[in-house]
């Protein structure tokens, strides 16, 4: 089964486990106003890291080329008063430039064979300030879905808190996607927020803050807010 038949076709049938009904989405898809709504939880994907414990990396970019972005994610805690979460582990994953994702392909899903390597895959612990930072590369894309970032969410002790998905602002999107063609070589996303999956029931706080530009790089900031 292709790619973006396995996106259309399995989303709808992911059994929510304790985890992934932690949702500040409600009946009717609204996001929650609080200041600390709790972070929608969503599917890890058919890409997940297979091995993070032994990606421990600030610059995640291997050799993969395009436009640079740093990273910057805040983990606070719903339980806590919104504090900032000190010592919490915090993996991201996303495809290249070309939607490809490391350690999977060469049949099934995704024709490019990048088994044997790990760009675009790393895992910070949040300082003081309950951050960490990554450099990266501004993600593309692939059919059926919108440009995303995959983060998951653990304590210190290893247990899962929270597996989410970080949304980009689509004219930031087709700014660098028709601009930066070198290494953007598919134009604009075929898929919206809107019509996206995993977005299209509410995305307000799976939404990056963006800032920069494609000549010299993005800076992207999101918070996470998790139970804990």
């Amino acid at each position: 089964m292709r790619r973006n038949e396995f996106i259309r076709k399995s989303l709808g049938m992911i059994v929510l486990t304790p985890l992934m009904i932690s949702s500040n989405k409600d009946s009717s898809g609204a996001e929650e106003t609080s200041n600390c709504s709790v972070t929608p939880s969503e599917t890890a994907g058919p890409f997940p890291t297979k091995n993070p414990g032994s990606l421990i990396s600030t610059d995640i970019r291997s050799d993969r080329a395009g436009v640079v972005m740093a990273a910057i994610i805040t983990v606070k805690s719903k339980n806590n008063n919104c504090a900032v979460m000190a010592g919490v582990i915090v993996d991201i994953w996303h495809c290249d430039a070309g939607g490809n994702y490391s350690e999977y392909g060469g049949a099934g899903m995704q024709d490019a064979d990048y088994k044997g390597v790990h760009f675009l895959r790393g895992r910070q612990t949040t300082d003081a300030n309950g951050q960490v930072r990554f450099t990266t590369i501004f993600p593309g894309w692939y059919p059926g879905r919108a440009v995303h970032i995959h983060v998951h969410i653990f304590d210190a002790s290893g247990k899962s808190l929270l597996v989410t998905q970080i949304a980009f602002p689509a004219a930031v999107c087709d700014k660098v996607f028709t601009t930066a063609t070198d290494f953007y070589k598919n134009g604009k996303a075929d898929t919206t927020n809107e019509r996206d999956n995993v977005f299209k029931d509410g995305f307000a706080n799976e939404m990056a803050s963006l800032s920069g530009n494609v000549s010299t790089r993005y800076i992207l900031t999101h918070t996470i807010v998790v139970n804990a």
